[in-house]
């Protein structure tokens, strides 16, 4: 897959310089200058999150050492720019998912951090989220576990949780909280299955499972089990429908379905 997408980046950019000449330079230090994906990933979120406390340098130094010894974050990293190419209504390209969406980009920060947690480098791993939530309005915990092809439209306000699990295939939608309930200890965390859609400003709270390909409504607050293929809405939300596809997380289709 890495390899795939990486021709895909290469000649998008140079159809993109011949366009716009004033972002060749741009383009060539984000992609062109690269041997290969992960290096081109690794340089882009470096730059993205350097500040006076980590250079570029320093932070792509460990990106880079986390994708060596981890190269699944980079396989999952194309597996998440496929899943935007295909479901997002407003991209046709490969190339500005990885330059100009802060979900996706996002998204590669944590699974860096998530590594660094499980070597038991917290305190690196919990700077790692503090600056993807400064840089780009997202909060994940390092600790919580996330699968591949995910999506996050827009992003901006989306926050999770600790003990969050996300399977593979899943779509969220900006401004929402995957968390605990109060300050109970433990397991106290969401678990959203494959093929779930999560719409704008939904609030899912609690050791809860969200069912596989279930569709929860925008501005939902959801604080029990929903079953797998089911659409729940409402404050507090409650059933209404099955999503209309088998795979709601692909379609990303927010309208409420009824049964």
């Amino acid at each position: 897959m890495p390899y795939f997408v990486w021709d895909k980046l290469k000649s998008e950019a140079q159809e993109l310089i011949d366009r716009e000449p004033l972002l060749a330079s741009y383009v060539y230090a984000c992609v062109l200058n690269h041997k290969d994906f992960s290096s081109a990933l690794s340089y882009l979120l470096a730059h993205k999150l350097a500040n006076y406390v980590m250079s570029a340098v320093s932070i792509r130094e460990l990106i880079d050492a986390a994708f060596k010894e981890a190269p699944g974050i980079v396989e999952y990293a194309a597996y998440d720019m496929k899943a935007v190419y295909d479901r997002d209504a407003a991209t046709n390209s490969y190339l500005p998912v990885i330059l100009n969406l802060k979900g996706y980009q996002s998204i590669q920060v944590h699974r860096v951090a998530h590594f660094l947690w499980n070597q038991g480098r917290k305190d690196m791993a919990l700077y790692l989220q503090s600056r993807n939530s400064e840089v780009f309005s997202v909060d994940i915990h390092p600790a919580c576990v996330m699968g591949k092809g995910i999506m996050f439209d827009h992003a901006t306000g989306i926050v999770i949780g600790e003990t969050t699990v996300i399977e593979d295939d899943v779509s969220i939608m900006q401004s929402v909280t995957l968390g605990g309930t109060g300050n109970e200890q433990g397991d106290r965390h969401p678990k959203i299955r494959s093929g779930v859609l999560i719409a704008a400003g939904a609030k899912v709270l609690g050791n809860i499972e969200i069912g596989r390909s279930a569709k929860i409504g925008a501005g939902s607050v959801v604080l029990k089990n929903v079953p797998p293929h089911t659409t729940v809405v409402g404050v507090p939300a409650h059933r209404v429908g099955k999503p209309c596809d088998e795979n709601p997380a692909h379609t990303m289709d927010q309208l409420v379905d009824q049964d």
